[in-house]
């Protein structure tokens, strides 16, 4: 078989050798041309189903599953970076229980960038005092001498059996219980701590010797894992993130750079093909015979674009979850140089290049299919869901911030800020519901058919669920979850509400407004463990036909308003940002009661959440780093700051959102400050 150089990358140790999935091959056809990154397609078609695979031996080559013809003029795809050869392989038996159990504060340097120079963190002020400059002293929560008299006239103090004396004072015992109780409690959390570490460090995939990820469940009892052993781009990231508090960023640049070369490069027309950009669901690290060798094996990284996947649904939200991992990473770290790397700004082109793709829909909202996000399975939010435009939303923001601006990405940058304009604008406007703008829709006219109708997408009042009207409460709001012609879905999914706010997608008050329903629903939203994914859960007839009769999507189970501990570090982060870490500390902590006694279960069912889900996978590794982050990032606010975007005024000031008889005009939107719920 003929060879060619391989991809370049300076960080990959010379034991691997690509096997790129899905007619991908196009990728050694980037010419290293920074100012416009020109894709050259000049290569023959591999097989249709190719992997990434590394041997043990130092050559590099692109093999199929059958022989194949590379071009040997091609050229190879260098990029700078650092080097994974010379760096600390974080493998199993190096990423062992925490080599230091202390957090240590990473130094971010200073960074001339732009972007990076309107950093959101926020200087930790705190006071702490040691316990010995505590000074006791008598008047400390003092109970009053009992005085006894005694037959022969002497007066006797009689104290309090629960005080004693302290250099002549007396000194509740009672606060000292209170202390030695706290301390326990403490121990007690500390514990879970360090055992959920050690399950996600047992979690550790590695390949080519170096961690590249986790596995979504590693639950040892489990005798069909079904796809729960391959790592998941969407289930990495709080995994990802616990790693980077941690201050272990290898895993994740070494998870970054490999799922960027399993991305699809090259454009498809076959049906059941990935579209050029797309980002795999997940992949798994396989160990096959290699070809030609008697007796060899290799590893090998399969990676599934959804033709694996329940329905056969594309990940939509795989490529957005990737771009804002980037940018953490690149946040925490201070290690923005793996951003500008060519072959990553390659990549996140081809990310934004498929969801910008012009076509028939009229809304700036990413139109989806069902299951095309975390709810993967038919559930009724096929259209415009909330989750894909709130990660949308973060994705392009992260995008505007880490594209380098020249000639060849000018037009990008310009098509990004359009958008984002937009789909502020759309999702602010249509999308928010509380009391008064239910009313609203209860006295909608319909049938409009004029420009400047107010019942723009048609939506019938009889829409309006009995449910809704007794549950919105009178201060607070939410964004619903579904908007299309003549269709709103007054669900109340979670993870698009806590996105929406930590993306700055809805307004300060619109953020305030969420937590406020949150915290008044919070027998409905958290109960028993935090967090519902939506509600309320579709049942009878409902069900049947929206699920399609769906098994495990049964009423309170899974998607179907099971409750997900994942969903904690997204909440922590929300709270922490609109200052309310209160709220954030109190789910974590019912939270922690149960998750290690449960066995780290992936969701709960029924509707307060008390029983584990009747098909959950137990030590499900995003619940389990949920949790971690969660707590890292309450005891670390400033770093939380990192991960969240504050109003961006500039944004809203451009958008281009209505019609007029002429063609398409600007907004002069002062509504962008005052009447858009600012």
């Amino acid at each position: 078989m003929n060879t060619s150089s391989c991809i370049g990358i300076s960080t990959m140790k010379p034991c691997c050798r690509i096997l790129i999935g899905y007619r991908i091959s196009s990728i050694f056809g980037v010419s290293h041309i920074r100012s416009n990154h020109k894709i050259v397609n000049n290569s023959s078609k591999l097989h249709s189903k190719s992997k990434l695979s590394c041997y043990n031996d130092a050559k590099c080559k692109v093999i199929g599953h059958k022989k194949g013809v590379i071009d040997l003029n091609r050229r190879a795809f260098f990029a700078s970076g650092s080097n994974w050869g010379e760096s600390k392989i974080l493998g199993k038996n190096k990423l062992g229980v925490n080599k230091d159990s202390s957090r240590g504060i990473l130094v971010i340097p200073h960074v001339a960038s732009d972007f990076r120079n309107h950093s959101t963190s926020i200087d930790s002020h705190v006071s702490e005092k040691g316990f010995e400059s505590i000074y006791i002293q008598g008047g400390l929560n003092v109970k009053p001498f009992v005085i006894e008299k005694i037959e022969n006239g002497n007066e006797v103090v009689k104290e309090d059996e629960s005080r004693v004396q302290v250099n002549g004072s007396g000194v509740n015992l009672d606060i000292l219980k209170d202390l030695n109780e706290n301390v326990e409690t403490e121990s007690e959390a500390s514990n879970i701590e360090k055992e959920a570490w050690k399950l996600l460090r047992d979690a550790v995939v590695n390949y080519c010797g170096n961690p590249v990820g986790t596995v979504a469940a590693n639950n040892p009892a489990d005798k069909q894992p079904l796809n729960y052993d391959q790592v998941f781009i969407r289930d990495f990231v709080p995994s990802a993130l616990a790693f980077l508090l941690n201050g272990e960023g290898e895993i994740v640049k070494n998870f970054l750079l490999h799922t960027l070369q399993l991305q699809s490069w090259e454009k498809t027309v076959d049906c059941y093909s990935p579209g050029q950009g797309l980002m795999p669901a997940s992949f798994k690290v396989r160990t096959v015979p290699l070809d030609g060798a008697d007796g060899t094996l290799e590893e090998v990284l399969d990676p599934d674009f959804g033709e694996s996947a329940i329905g056969r649904v594309a990940p939509v939200d795989s490529g957005l979850w990737w771009i804002i991992l980037l940018r953490a990473y690149g946040k925490i770290t201070g290690d923005y140089a793996l951003q500008e790397r060519v072959d990553v700004q390659t990549g996140i082109r081809l990310i934004l290049n498929l969801c910008l793709t012009d076509g028939f829909d009229m809304f700036p909202s990413l139109l989806v299919t069902d299951g095309s996000c975390m709810i993967d399975r038919r559930m009724g939010i096929h259209g415009h869901p909330l989750e894909i435009q709130s990660l949308f939303y973060s994705a392009l923001r992260c995008s505007r911030e880490m594209l380098i601006v020249n000639d060849g990405t000018k037009n990008l940058v310009a098509a990004i800020n359009n958008r984002l304009s937009a789909l502020s604008f759309h999702v602010r406007e249509y999308y928010w519901v509380d009391m008064m703008k239910i009313n609203e829709i209860y006295r909608y006219k319909t049938e409009e058919y004029s420009v400047d109708a107010i019942n723009k997408f048609n939506i019938y009042p009889d829409q309006i669920p009995s449910w809704l009207v007794d549950w919105i409460p009178n201060e607070g709001g939410y964004l619903i979850g579904n908007l299309e012609p003549g269709h709103m879905d007054f669900r109340f999914f979670t993870l698009g509400n806590l996105w929406a706010i930590v993306s700055s997608l809805g307004t300060a008050r619109q953020n305030e407004g969420i937590l406020n329903l949150i915290e008044a629903k919070w027998d409905d939203l958290v109960a028993h463990m935090p967090l519902k994914i939506c509600y309320p859960a579709l049942e009878y007839e409902e069900w049947r036909i929206i699920t399609g009769g769906d098994p495990k999507n049964t009423p309170w189970s899974y998607h179907n308003g099971g409750s997900w501990p994942t969903l904690l570090w997204q909440f922590t982060l929300a709270c922490i940002k609109m200052g309310r870490p209160e709220l954030a500390e109190k789910a974590v902590a019912m939270a922690e009661k149960r998750l290690s006694v449960d066995q780290w279960p992936e969701y709960y069912d029924t509707q307060s959440g008390r029983f584990i889900g009747k098909q959950s996978r137990l030590h499900q590794t995003w619940t389990i780093a949920g949790y971690l982050t969660s707590k890292m990032l309450l005891e670390n606010p400033a770093k939380a700051s990192l991960l969240f975007w504050e109003e961006d005024y500039e944004l809203l000031e451009n958008c281009v959102c209505a019609l007029s008889k002429t063609g398409r005009k600007k907004c002069l939107r002062f509504a962008a400050r005052s009447q858009i719920r600012v």
